[in-house]
């Protein structure tokens, strides 16, 4: 076992002393020694109840004949620090806790890792810690929240509710006391946000990736189903340490990276997927790009649709079978039904135990919401090295749309903009310098994306940016602009009233400049100067690759 070079030996007396001090005992030095990657926070609603968690996947651990040795990595909630200063660190920190999850599984010489994470960074930042050290591995993620009910539609509600009940607020269209009974009520316990967000993506995207059990990304958090997930995870993980394999990269495949965006499109999940699964694949030293995920998309029928985009829910998605039932509907040649998984089974076995239990919340192939998927890459003069959008969430009067730029160079330049009644029908909102390296850390947009859709302005004003969205966000929002306004992209020449053409079906995006005046406009051009000065953040925009690498640090 891997561990054995920190606790055989005569001279590894001081390493047994030292871990006796914690309790454990000489009969332990011959058990595997598992890692159990926490993310554990208080006051973030998708992780404050991981202590408990972490406390029962320790004796499950136990139980199996193990060592569970538990250590913990932060967790930024994008919902607590949306529309402030604070977002700018929610990306970057999907890098800290990578080198956190080496740093520790490294020294310590773990012979398995269980990893628990929840939201949106926390996911794909274990995993890129885990696929450096390539022990085996398994996550098993805290579960999401069950979605709330609207005080007086009776529907059901979730954060984007808020913002957009905000905006809808702002513009007079309901009274503050509804907002505030919108707030108390959306959000009713702990568990990742209950639509198809960013963290519920991703979650969802590891059981088809092939590194969760069955399960992991809809069970609820507070079901106690949830219990027998992380039972059999953390016995699971036991035995595959005894073995020593499957380690994790032997799961994270190519083809395994195909099925998760198969499943990414079927179910039309969070833009965010798109710039963690290109992180993940560059650590992973596989070659993946936006080309094959276009491909992707357009061989893959859309066939469940959660809010934002629809009104069901993740917790309706668990209730009609899951994930492995969403990928029992699509035809056998769109997935590699041999990849191997973390469970010991093959994908196509369990999707074939899968069962559909509702097939309006997951629709049968032939009759999709859409014949391609739910997210789409476009390229064009805007965006050479590509953008990306949630077409499944666009109205299709808003599937092609041209109309005149308003420009914002910030995210809260933004808010205040529409806020504050400048956005008109017939506008493309452009908001830059907040990318990767402008921003640092590539803000996400619901704020203004809600404030739009709450005044009313959804199907009537397209928004483009550099920065990157949260997967609560829909309408024609097109995100992750690449190359973007600090690198001297296009996107940063453009002015107020110049035509923007969006069109989602043809994948482009561009507007209307001749060359001469591209030229003139970028003679002009006052070099980009770094919004932040000394710490992480300027470290961060110093080594950042752009969106089309994923955001990646790994250059």
């Amino acid at each position: 076992m891997i561990s054995d070079q920190m606790k055989l030996g005569k001279e590894r007396s001081p390493h047994r002393s030292l871990l006796f001090a914690t309790g454990m005992k000489r009969e332990d030095m011959s058990k595997p020694f598992i890692g159990i990657c926490n993310s554990y926070e208080s006051f973030v609603p998708g992780h404050c109840h991981l202590d408990k968690v972490g406390e029962f996947v320790k004796k499950c651990v136990v139980e199996a004949g193990g060592v569970p040795m538990e250590f913990n990595t932060i967790a930024v909630c994008d919902g607590l620090a949306m529309a402030h200063p604070g977002m700018k660190y929610s990306l970057p920190s999907r890098e800290l806790i990578a080198d956190c999850v080496e740093t520790v599984a490294r020294a310590h010489c773990f012979d398995a890792m269980i990893c628990i994470p929840n939201c949106d960074k926390i996911v794909p930042g274990m995993m890129l810690g885990a696929l450096r050290v390539n022990i085996p591995t398994i996550f098993a993620s805290g579960g999401p929240m069950a979605p709330g009910k609207h005080p007086v539609t009776g529907k059901d509600s979730d954060l984007n509710t808020v913002f957009e009940a905000v905006g809808a607020e702002n513009a007079g269209r309901i009274t503050t006391a509804t907002l505030e009974k919108i707030e108390e009520t959306s959000c009713p316990g702990c568990g990742s946000c209950s639509g198809m967000f960013t963290a519920n993506s991703m979650n969802c995207l590891y059981e088809a990736l092939g590194v969760a059990l069955p399960g992991n990304g809809t069970i609820l958090a507070n079901d106690p189903r949830r219990l027998e997930l992380f039972r059999a995870a953390a016995f699971r993980a036991v035995e595959i340490a005894k073995a020593g394999k499957p380690r994790l990269r032997d799961i994270v495949t190519r083809d395994a990276l195909d099925n998760a965006l198969t499943l990414d499109m079927a179910m039309g999940g969070s833009t965010n997927t798109v710039l963690h699964t290109l992180a993940i694949a560059r650590e992973a030293d596989i070659d993946f790009s936006l080309e094959r995920m276009n491909r992707i998309s357009a061989r893959t029928p859309y066939i469940c649709k959660l809010a934002p985009s629809g009104h069901y829910h993740i917790s309706d998605l668990d209730r009609a079978g899951g994930v492995m039932a969403i990928l029992k509907r699509l035809p056998d040649v769109l997935l590699h039904r041999d990849a191997m998984t973390v469970s010991g089974k093959r994908l196509g076995a369990l999707v074939a135990e899968a069962e559909v239990r509702d097939s309006d919340v997951i629709r049968r192939a032939l009759d999709p919401y859409s014949r391609d998927g739910g997210l789409a890459v476009l390229w064009g003069n805007l965006a050479e090295k590509g953008a990306v959008v949630k077409k499944g969430g666009v109205a299709p009067s808003m599937m092609s749309f041209t109309g005149k730029a308003i420009c914002f160079n910030s995210q809260e330049e933004a808010c205040e903009g529409i806020l504050g009644g400048k956005v008109k029908p017939g506008h493309v909102v452009v908001i830059r310098y907040e990318g990767p390296k402008g921003g640092p850390g590539m803000q996400e947009m619901l704020a203004p994306t809600s404030y739009i859709i709450g005044a009313g302005l959804g199907s009537s004003v397209a928004l483009i940016t550099d920065g990157r969205f949260s997967g609560a966000t829909h309408g024609a929002c097109v995100g992750h602009i690449s190359p973007e306004a600090a690198e001297g992209g296009l996107i940063a020449l453009v002015e107020d009233g110049d035509s923007i053409t969006i069109d989602i079906p043809k994948r482009s995006i561009s507007v209307a400049l001749g060359e001469d005046e591209i030229a003139r406009r970028r003679a002009a051009l006052a070099p980009w100067k770094p919004r932040i000065s000394g710490g992480w953040l300027e470290r961060y925009a110093r080594l950042v690759g752009n969106a089309a690498t994923g955001a990646s640090l790994k250059q």
